[in-house]
């Protein structure tokens, strides 16, 4: 048994209080007289323990990317992220030929199977594309965007061992009703993203089943008064959970302040966004066989494209209570437990609670990431 005694922590209901924690691979008691027994961990004065960080969109980090396709960069990715402070993630994809993409879901189950337990947890995969709308591409490579094709999304997911669980689509296009119908069966998440989707578009999508918007505000339709697009549906549609890109490069801090605004507060997720250059030094870098040139935290394609990001969760967080005024608890949700739900291990994660998995970010006052517990074991210290 494992303790942090004394500590300040964000106990699931109660908010930060003063008690000590004891865990082995699961949390076995939450104290506010404390803990007798048990190694304790030796934390700084001004540490805080929150819940571990769920990252339901990143490419990639420390050079590696998951559309590699090997076990080893998913290594890598996994365990650059829980330096900061990252517990469970879902490897994420992005339009490619139908044998990278392949490739891509092989590598994830094997990744899976092996059941490694250093660095973050794969939750499993964020198929971003290929089924997406041509027009609003982004960084995503022309030439492989495909109509929404069930029979290739099976492929897919079995391939994976039946790991996908967030699929981003263009729900205008032909063919998208009955796939978002099909994931909605499948208890799969569908994402509105890389679209040109008109408000009628998202109505229909969210009445299949559809709930979630990828990096709200990028790739998609802009807010217009007399067409509110993906971007004020977003907004005025309760049911969708809208990610963000937090970093004030792909969204600035007034948007994200009116989508803060707008949305309830369970339906905003932190997601990083990131590729490979993460956690690296700036210079020439790669995305889909593209080439991403990375400086002074920004990562774009040679004509200008946005072309993912660089950011660290903990960092985002921090934008959100310092830049936008969210308060400090509700940011940390928005990193949690909001995403968690999403990918529906929130049963199991998320949150600090008896019986959950011990999956701890620990960090201090400058938001540094002094700590990163994942199911009870240490995978990164300061």
């Amino acid at each position: 048994m494992k303790c942090f005694k004394n500590a300040t922590v964000y106990v699931d209901g109660e908010g930060l209080v003063n008690c000590s924690l004891a865990f082995d691979e699961k949390i076995e008691k939450i104290s506010h007289l404390g803990i007798a027994h048990g190694d304790v961990i030796e934390l700084p004065e001004d540490a805080i323990v929150l819940p571990g960080f769920v990252d339901q969109h990143i490419h990639g980090a420390g050079g590696s990317d998951g559309m590699d396709g090997t076990v080893e960069d998913i290594a890598i990715i996994a365990k650059t992220i829980a330096a900061e402070g990252t517990t469970s993630f879902a490897v994420t994809t992005m339009t490619q030929s139908p044998e990278n993409i392949t490739k891509a879901m092989e590598a994830v189950k094997a990744y899976r199977e092996a059941n490694s337990d250093e660095g973050a947890r794969v939750v499993g995969i964020h198929l971003e594309g290929p089924f997406i709308a041509a027009a609003h591409k982004g960084a995503q490579p022309l030439e492989y965007v495909k109509t929404p094709d069930i029979a290739a999304f099976d492929a897919y997911n079995e391939a994976s061992g039946n790991a996908i669980r967030i699929v981003t689509l263009a729900p205008e296009v032909e063919g998208a009703e009955a796939f978002i119908k099909h994931l909605t069966e499948k208890g799969i998440v569908s994402s509105i993203g890389h679209t040109g989707a008109k408000f009628t578009d998202i109505e229909k999508a969210v009445a299949n089943g559809a709930s979630n918007v990828t990096h709200t505000y990028n790739a998609q339709t802009a807010l217009h008064h007399r067409e509110i697009g993906t971007v004020g549906s977003a907004m005025i549609i309760d049911e969708l959970n809208c990610e963000l890109i937090a970093d004030t490069i792909h969204v600035s801090v007034p948007a994200m302040r009116l989508l803060v605004k707008n949305k309830p507060i369970n339906k905003i997720s932190l997601i990083t966004d990131a590729m490979r250059a993460k956690g690296i030094p700036d210079g020439v870098s790669e995305l889909g066989g593209q080439v991403v040139y990375v400086k002074n935290g920004e990562a774009r394609l040679e004509d200008g494209t946005l072309a993912g990001s660089v950011l660290r969760m903990n960092r985002a967080v921090q934008n959100m209570v310092e830049k936008v005024g969210v308060p400090f608890l509700l940011a940390v949700d928005y990193a949690t437990i909001n995403p968690a739900r999403i990918l529906k291990i929130d049963e199991e994660a998320g949150s600090i609670k008896i019986g959950k998995r011990a999956d701890f970010t620990v960090i201090n006052a400058n938001y540094d990431v002094l700590m990163t517990v994942r199911g009870g074991k240490i995978i990164y210290q300061a």
